[in-house]
């Protein structure tokens, strides 16, 4: 039996209709009828997290894992607002994430009353949609829930998809389960029509010597992938993808940040493009990011409908398929190989030079993620922390297979650990978290959960503070750093880990390391796991500073 609540039951009908059947449900009273609801039918898969603000995150690795939309049910007051960082995450990576809010009568908004807050548009800056349905008392009230729940699915799964948050108010009596079946739901659809490249711009392409495709943030695609092998198998355009963009190694430039740095001012200009050609979404690589904005291309050309210009220097928005996109240039007239062999040339020389500085570094991050990248075996999920562990991965070469995930559409540390257990539900593969201490304890209450898979692997850089401070210029000139800017600390996650059931692994020397990173990556363990790295904070920097400055003395 279901909720007597006619929005309920409209709600339930066509999130159905739409393909939205998995939920991460946190308990409260006011979301009661909901969640009684959802768990009654057997199409709807849900899931209990307790924390609001973790549940959001964990509903976003479900989505990083299934490729289908998500939603996440709360309760009302200050329970919407845990929501709001996920949320913004998802706006800015394109995730479906339908936020569903119970909600108070509209009559005790603002009257005092208890565990009410005006919910309303709360997360308008975050979402495509933002909804509020009617209580239902007569046809034109059905009538409006109908189209309104209908216009935020549509926007949550069709188009330039991303989240939406439809806020249901419900008035007493909640526990009314007295109806029978869900109602069959008018449903609207929405079909769009399949974009193709224009010829002249084909024609365009072949007209530009230095062509440049970079690709940010991508969910793994294997039809896109296969796209970008063959295009660079033609070797007549040079290609930037940094890990999450989650393409083979070999289809693009390696040693990215290490051949940039290496570059004198009058080198500058051989390496940069004519033509730039974006897709995907956000760059980690802020070297990339000065290099093209000091070097602006003539032309750039961005896969998508929103004005995106982080190079300074866009010219046009296209907008069709990206795999259809790069199908077609692949499949022009040759064009000149000199570009592309001037960045190949270097990356072999830089590479070999990185390879020299690493054998003889010293114990520190840098040599401990080597020792991680050179063990880590292929075909499994890789998730990234958004400090120092998601700069310091792309100064390695990854195995094949690995899809790589991080929560780039904002850069917080707020939910890390939070996304990396919702991907990690029912997998089969192993499934690695790299983080730093500090975010790793701000987001801990991610491994309170029933749902931890025993084949989640998690590291824990500890270098007893925000490493990534000691790593840019700015805050190591305050006197401030340590006690207030990077938070220095003698705290290890031990017992967190322990009292959540994950079994702990420590190492605190470089021999240490490789031989608790076998035990880690050793498939046949069937437990959470967790291996904890402490490194020297203050020598941390300075070794990676010194790669650099090695790279420039080629």
């Amino acid at each position: 039996m279901y909720s007597n609540k006619q929005n309920i039951q409209q709600l339930l009908s066509l999130m159905l209709e739409h393909g939205v059947k998995h939920v991460v449900l946190s308990p409260g009273s006011r979301n009661a009828p909901l969640i009684h609801s959802l768990n009654q039918h057997p199409s709807f898969t849900c899931y209990t997290i307790v924390d609001e603000r973790s549940a959001s995150y964990f509903a976003l690795g479900l989505i990083l894992k299934l490729h289908q939309p998500v939603a996440i049910c709360c309760t009302s007051g200050t329970a919407l607002l845990n929501y709001s960082s996920a949320t913004a995450e998802a706006f800015y990576q394109k995730l479906p994430l339908l936020v569903i809010s119970a909600d108070r009568p509209i009559h005790w908004i603002g009257q005092a009353d208890g565990q009410t807050i005006n919910q309303k548009n709360v997360l308008v800056n975050f979402v495509r949609k933002s909804i509020t349905l009617p209580e239902i008392y007569n046809d034109d009230d059905k009538w409006l829930c109908n189209r309104l729940v209908n216009e935020g699915l549509l926007a949550l799964t069709v188009g330039d998809i991303g989240p939406v948050h439809i806020n249901i108010p419900l008035s007493e009596p909640l526990y009314e389960f007295t109806t029978e079946h869900l109602p069959v739901a008018r449903k609207i659809e929405k079909v769009e029509g399949r974009k193709e490249l224009p010829s002249s711009y084909l024609e365009a392409w072949g007209g530009f010597k230095k062509r440049m495709l970079v690709v940010g943030q991508h969910l793994p695609n294997e039809k896109f992938s296969a796209a970008i092998k063959a295009l660079a198998l033609r070797g007549d355009t040079v290609i930037i993808a940094e890990h999450t963009a989650n393409l083979s190694s070999s289809s693009s430039v390696a040693y990215l940040e290490q051949i940039l740095t290496s570059l004198t001012g009058d080198e500058e200009s051989c390496f940069a493009p004519d033509l730039l050609l974006t897709v995907g979404g956000h760059i980690v690589s802020k070297k990339l990011k000065l290099f093209l904005r000091k070097n602006r291309p003539v032309a750039h050309w961005h896969v998508g409908t929103e004005v995106v210009d982080t190079f300074q220097s866009l010219t046009n928005l296209i907008d069709v398929d990206a795999t259809s996109l790069v199908e077609a240039i692949a499949s022009e007239e040759l064009g000149d190989l000199t570009y592309n062999n001037v960045w190949n040339i270097r990356s072999k020389v830089i590479g070999t030079m990185a390879e020299e500085y690493l054998a003889r570094a010293s114990y520190s991050d840098l040599s401990v993620f080597n020792a991680i990248f050179k063990s880590m075996p292929s075909n499994i999920s890789l998730h990234l922390g958004n400090s120092t562990p998601v700069r310091y991965a792309q100064q390695f070469v990854l195995p094949d297979n690995v899809r790589v995930f991080s929560n780039r559409g904002t850069s917080g540390i707020d939910g890390v650990v939070s996304t990396f257990a919702g991907y990690s539900v029912n997998t089969t593969e192993l499934s690695v978290l790299l983080i730093g201490e500090l975010s790793f304890l701000y987001d801990s209450n991610g491994l309170w959960n029933r749902y931890l898979s025993p084949n989640c692997r998690i590291v824990v850089i500890n270098n007893a503070g925000g490493g990534i401070f000691r790593l840019i210029d700015g805050p190591s000139r305050s006197d401030a750093l340590e006690e207030h800017i990077e938070y220095s600390h003698n705290q290890s996650v031990e017992n967190i880990a322990k009292a959540f059931g994950v079994r702990y692994l420590s190492a605190s020397s470089q021999d240490e390391v490789e031989m608790q990173v076998a035990k880690l990556f050793d498939c046949t363990l069937q437990q959470p796991t967790l291996l904890e790295i402490f490194t020297p904070s203050k020598v941390n920097a300075a070794i990676y500073k010194g790669y650099f400055e090695h790279l420039k003395t080629k």
